[in-house]
């Protein structure tokens, strides 16, 4: 701990002689009237005190006056109760000089070290800014102060692509990295009182790249905007870092006492959510809670309890969608997809699957689909069904590991044969996964299961990475293919990337095949398979083994 001196040997074998102490010191104290146990606890520290010190021994203690003892013990009495900064009463520190000498020093290495206790306890260790609970509780004590009449205005502060900056440049640069984003929001709020509008502001860091400011007191919400405004100015500007210039940003929402919240909770909810509208607009932008965002985290939490709801009932399906060879129309797969029977009506995954991945609700739902997936595909096994099953990895997934080795492993418990399995990762995603993750999707794809790229034309690839990645198929987006039947560009761009795909070495998907005369084109410019309405709608799985088996015959006679 720092702050104060440590013990050390010395102060080890000076307790040693204090223990010399203990007993005519305890006998004083008895006499006097003190409790046969407190006598004995103030003895032995009092003997300890003056060992450390190396400034009492056995024969100085047996020396000490009544009254200097009565007032070391009164004097430790109120160390007790806190405080270490009053000054020694004068007849202990003329009746027992060196004990008052020892007591003296022991209070100013506590006092050092609460200190430093007191520091751990309330600031961020990398920034020295507030830490969550103290700025909680500064924040709450402000509003109180304020009453109804405050006019407080929070700032919630999320830094973009921090964890690129993480991942790449290490933990180290990414700590300098906070401490001079720090830097730059206390020069923002010296700014701020500077100009003697407002008072200074509470700064603090909630966690990893969240930062927070709190106004007790800024009526004008014009004012308000400019200061964020100039938050995101001064952290638009490069970082030196590791000897080279680093760009992050950020992105700012802002919630007002009373119209946003009346608690310092409902505050920073608000600030939250203005803060995701200001991502989901495009990163680097400022944004103040509104009614329409008010109505939107009631839904959301409505969605939240209904989605809860659902995993206990059970109300989730999976529907099967054909996937069928371009060359000859016959049945080379089927896209597993997630459905949710509301009581309302069917639900597809884009009404609900954000909020999943947002409240982690999407960590038991995919081991939901996991469990059916592998069920599924052994019982197509053993039925003679041998078109490949593709399920959707999702970005919260795709982040875990362990999401594939539970995978590999219901696989194996089921007995279902990998071959027949086929894992399906967005563009953008398949782009960002983890070292740990790509050695997860390679044991699978070791045990037979195939990986396609999907949405692809929709994402930036690296395409030096896509060629090292164990893929065998890539999707193109529906919105690649949207216009082929009737644009002539578009045509040529679906051609290009076909190839492109096939210069990978891996088969071509189409999807969102909504015509016949799309899939003609796409038959032409040497697409392998295709997928949509046009081939065949979601059905489910007794529907989808049902219509397999009348489009056998169909084949046999075409």
């Amino acid at each position: 701990m720092t702050g104060g001196a440590p013990w050390n040997r010395t102060s080890t074998v000076a307790i040693g002689a204090a223990v010399a102490t203990f007993a005519p010191v305890g006998g004083v104290l008895v006499a006097m009237g003190v409790p046969m146990m407190t006598a004995l606890a103030l003895a032995g520290l009092a003997g300890t005190l003056a060992g450390s010190a190396g400034l009492i021994g056995a024969a100085g203690a047996r020396n000490l006056s009544r009254a200097a003892i009565a007032a070391a013990v009164e004097r430790l009495g109120t160390a007790s109760l806190g405080d270490l900064e009053a000054e020694l009463p004068a007849r202990l520190r003329q009746g027992a000089p060196t004990l008052a000498a020892a007591l003296e020093e022991l209070f100013h290495k506590l006092h050092g070290n609460l200190e430093s206790v007191h520091r751990l306890a309330m600031f961020d260790t990398v920034t020295g800014l507030a830490n969550r609970p103290h700025f909680r509780r500064s924040a709450e004590r402000m509003l109180e102060d304020g009453g109804d009449d405050a006019a407080a205005v929070l700032f919630f502060i999320d830094l973009d692509r921090f964890k690129a900056v993480n991942d790449t440049l290490g933990h180290a640069v990414g700590d300098m990295l906070l401490s001079m984003v720090a830097n730059r929001l206390r020069a923002v709020a010296d700014r701020c009182a500077a100009l003697g509008r407002v008072e200074p502001p509470l700064i603090g860091r909630l966690a990893g790249d969240e930062f927070t400011l709190f106004f007790a007191h800024l009526p004008d919400p014009a004012e308000a905007e400019r200061i964020g405004g100039g938050v995101i100015t001064a952290l638009s500007e490069p970082f030196a870092l590791a000897g080279q210039e680093v760009s992050i940003g950020a992105s700012i929402g802002i919630a007002r006492f009373p119209q946003h919240g009346r608690t310092l909770h409902e505050l920073m909810r608000s600030a939250d959510a203005a803060m995701y509208r200001a991502k989901a607009f495009g990163r680097g932008r400022v944004e103040s809670f509104s009614a329409e965002l008010a109505s939107d985290i009631a839904e959301r939490a409505q969605l939240e309890t209904e989605l809860r709801a659902a995993i206990d009932r059970r109300e989730f399906a999976l529907v099967f969608q054909p996937q069928l060879s371009a060359a000859d129309g016959r049945i080379v797969g089927a896209e597993a997809l997630l459905r949710w029977q509301h009581p309302d009506g069917m639900k597809l995954p884009a009404a609900f699957l954000t909020r999943a991945e947002e409240t982690g609700l999407i960590v038991e739902i995919g081991d939901w689909v996991v469990a059916q997936v592998a069920a599924t595909i052994a019982r197509w096994s053993r039925l003679g069904v041998e078109q490949r099953l593709a399920i959707n990895v999702s970005a919260r997934e795709i982040d875990d590991a362990g999401y594939f080795r539970r995978l590999r492993a219901a696989m194996l418990a089921a007995k279902a044969p990998a071959r027949l399995l086929e894992l399906e990762l967005s563009e953008t995603l398949a782009m960002d996964c983890s070292e740990a993750v790509l050695r997860a999707i390679a044991a699978l794809r070791a045990d037979g299961a195939s990986i396609a790229i999907d949405d692809f034309g929709t994402g930036y690839s690296n395409l030096a990475r896509l060629r090292r990645m164990p893929v065998d198929r890539v999707k193109l987006d529906g919105s690649v293919i949207e216009h082929i039947a009737d644009s002539e560009d578009a045509r040529g761009i679906a051609q290009a990337v076909i190839a492109l795909i096939h210069g990978l070495g891996c088969e071509a998907v189409a999807e969102g095949i909504e015509t016949e005369a799309q899939a003609a084109v796409l038959r032409i410019i040497g697409c392998d398979v295709l997928q949509g309405y046009a081939m065949g709608a979601p059905m489910l799985e007794a529907d989808f083994l049902a219509w397999a088996q009348d489009m056998a015959p169909q084949r046999a006679v075409g």
